[in-house]
């Protein structure tokens, strides 16, 4: 017992490490993590003496899966989740029915011995996408919001659908049952809205209870607890636990306004952001791992052979989403017009052949693949599982890979690079809140004394220069110029910095004690926090 739990230890110790090394260097060479962590993993495989590490399925659906999900849930609007929902259906659904199906019929192509019900297993496989290399990718080089908001919205739905074709395709080769079409209509109707409800109910009570408590560790404690709870539920009563999971985020995000306080809400971001990165950064790195158990499954092929395999089946992949993706987009945008009277029109062809050179895979594909059992219902083995495993890898190396490392020199190619990824209405909006801060200063002026005069008379005056800078008069263009602003921000973290190490100073001399000091240091860490988030709106 002992000896296992400090061999598990050790293998988390290193993977952390890994994550941490390999995090570091993607930071500094400008490149989205998530490739640099798989390039890594695959080199640690190479090296003699590293630890076999084997990916559990049952790890990343049930540990890993949930709170990456319900993260990305919460971070997206659901203005523009409902606003792009035919688009990101097209994808989610449409895209994952398309490559199934193009799969199941070609994959007698590219390796003999997998005839349509094995393509059924591995279209529905290697179907869903990651789309944390590429959302990283769009927002550095500043892709149109759009196109961000749809591959988003791809990535939180997609996994649903590819699962359930991939529960149909066991079914049929594994257990030796033929579902109808009448049952696979039933059953997503089923997964879907059970699955959904599921969300809802467990969203509404965790919302119950945040009202009734103010306190970020149990309020952090509670929202790592959630999308556990939704995606358990809903999978023990065999609904979709991820769009459990996902409606759950997406719920309580959109309420969380209201339940959290400030000092919650900043604990929160931050132990979130820690959170999604390890988790992002150990499947990554698992991913290239993997290198040395695939290819031990595999061991009847050359590694010629193997090589030509693995390449054509990516690119025929990456040919069936560019293939879908015009008339997908074409159509969605008609009936987004149209039907729902949505002021949007078809986009451009390269915006559209990004959306289509965004289909990376991720660890989903790889645990689903793993999972496959390793004997068919009648107690022979399942030949084709090692092919499908090793086809599914190929796919997330190639895609991650060489689509990601492409994409930005794409980008910019395309004339797409350095678009203002700022909110557009976010000036009318602060310019709305102050005037309804001020409009709320001189009604309570109006009713106070005349001692408190003074107060309020400062206060206008801090709100009204503050609406200033959001007019367009001459005056304050020149106060709120990049160069002006660029310097008053420059110069004021120079003097928070001259405050800290005053206050650290105090300490050292026993002036002041340490629980002192990290209060002060947290006043002017969230000053210059803001001052930094401001900076970096504006140079967007």
């Amino acid at each position: 017992m002992g000896a296992g739990i400090h061999n598990v230890q050790i293998v988390l110790l290193v993977l952390l490490f890994f994550v941490i090394a390999f995090g570091a260097l993607a930071k500094r060479l400008g490149t989205p993590y998530p490739i640099v962590l798989v390039i890594g993993g695959l080199i640690l495989s190479l090296i003699p003496g590293i630890p076999r590490i084997t990916l559990n399925p049952d790890v990343v659906f049930f540990v890993i899966l949930p709170p990456l999900l319900y993260s990305a849930a919460w971070l997206t609007s659901w203005r523009e989740f409902s606003f792009n929902l035919v688009s990101i259906l097209f994808l989610a659904v449409g895209l994952v029915t398309f490559t199934v199906v193009g799969v199941t019929q070609a994959a007698h192509w590219f390796l003999p011995g997998l005839d349509w019900r094995m393509g059924l297993i591995l279209g529905a496989v290697v179907a869903p996408t990651d789309a944390i290399a590429a959302t990283s990718i769009a927002r550095r080089v500043g892709l149109p919001k759009r196109i961000v908001d749809i591959l988003e919205g791809e990535s939180l739905v997609n996994d649903a659908t590819a699962l359930l074709a991939l529960e149909f395709g066991v079914a049929l080769v594994v257990n030796g049952t033929t579902p109808t079409v009448t049952s696979g209509v039933l059953r997503l109707i089923y997964l879907s809205a059970v699955g959904i409800a599921v969300g809802l109910l467990i969203g509404e009570g965790v919302h119950r209870i945040e009202h009734r408590i103010d306190d970020g560790p149990i309020e952090i404690a509670l929202s790592i607890l959630t999308p556990y709870v939704a995606y358990l539920a809903a999978d023990s009563i065999r609904a979709s636990g991820v769009l459990a999971v996902v409606t759950c985020g997406l719920y309580l995000g959109r309420k969380s306004s209201h339940f959290f306080s400030a000092s919650v809400r900043l604990q929160a971001w931050a132990v979130w952001d820690s959170l999604t990165f390890v988790l992002n950064g150990l499947v990554f790195v698992l991913i290239g791992l993997q290198l040395h158990y695939v290819l031990e499954t595999i061991r009847e092929y050359s590694l010629g052979r193997l090589i030509l395999y693995g390449s054509a089946f990516s690119l025929f992949l990456i040919l069936l989403r560019l293939v879908w993706i015009y008339p997908g987009a074409y159509l969605a945008s008609k009936i987004r017009r149209y039907v729902f009277h949505q002021d949007v029109r078809v986009p451009a062809w390269r915006q559209t052949f990004v959306v289509g050179w965004t289909g990376m895979r991720g660890v989903i594909s790889l645990a689903a693949a793993i999972a496959l059992p390793q004997t068919l219902a009648n107690g022979n083995p399942f030949v084709q599982r090692n092919m499908i495993i090793f086809l599914a890898f190929c796919v997330i190396l190639v895609t991650l890979v060489l689509q990601g490392l492409t994409l930005p020199p794409l980008i910019r190619s395309l004339g797409l690079a350095g678009v203002p990824t700022a909110h557009p209405e976010e000036q009318e909006a602060r310019r709305t809140i102050l005037q309804a801060a001020l409009a709320h200063l001189e009604d309570a002026r109006a009713k106070s004394d005349s001692v408190a005069a003074e107060v309020y008379d400062d206060l206008t005056l801090h709100y009204r220069r503050r609406l200033e800078t959001l007019t367009e008069d001459g005056a304050a263009e020149v106060r709120s110029s990049p160069d002006f602003y660029r310097l008053f921000v420059d110069l004021s973290r120079e003097l928070l910095r001259v405050e800290r190490q005053t206050a650290v100073s105090l300490r050292n001399q026993r002036q002041i004690g340490d629980e002192l000091l990290r209060e002060m240091e947290r006043e002017l860490d969230l000053e210059e926090s803001r001052l930094v988030a401001k900076q970096e709106r504006r140079s967007s």
